[in-house]
């Protein structure tokens, strides 16, 4: 595939082991609902957008500490939903300890475009 095709409607390019599909462009930034919620004890968090960034997703407990950030190298723009390319958290805080039950917020963070999310770890 040509580089001037990269991103146009309608295109699909490989990145890695990972397939980005771009059906109609994508038209906004966003943060997608996690799946499953609630969970126990893994989630995946899909999110899309529509330039490439460099994205962090940071977990937070709810009393807004930081539970665990999970950094990621630039992404091309593209629609990253499914299982194979969403977000990966374990529900473990950055010691590698589980994450208590609860309600837990997923702040998204791509270049200037920051969105939060709610997700429930039930035990």
């Amino acid at each position: 595939m040509t580089e001037d095709r990269i991103g146009k409607p309608g295109t699909f390019e490989w990145h890695s082991t990972q397939r980005v599909i771009t059906l109609g462009g994508i038209k906004r930034n966003a943060l997608l609902q996690n799946f499953p919620n609630p969970f126990n004890p893994e989630t995946w968090i899909p999110y899309r957008f529509k330039n490439e960034n460099t994205v962090t997703i940071n977990i937070y407990n709810h009393a807004g500490t930081l539970v665990r950030t999970l950094p990621f190298d630039m992404k091309p723009p593209g629609d990253y939903a499914s299982r194979e390319n969403a977000a990966y958290w374990d529900g473990r805080n950055a010691t590698g300890e589980h994450a208590a039950s609860g309600v837990y917020f997923c702040t998204l963070t791509a270049g200037d475009f920051t969105e939060t999310g709610m997700m429930t770890i039930q035990k």
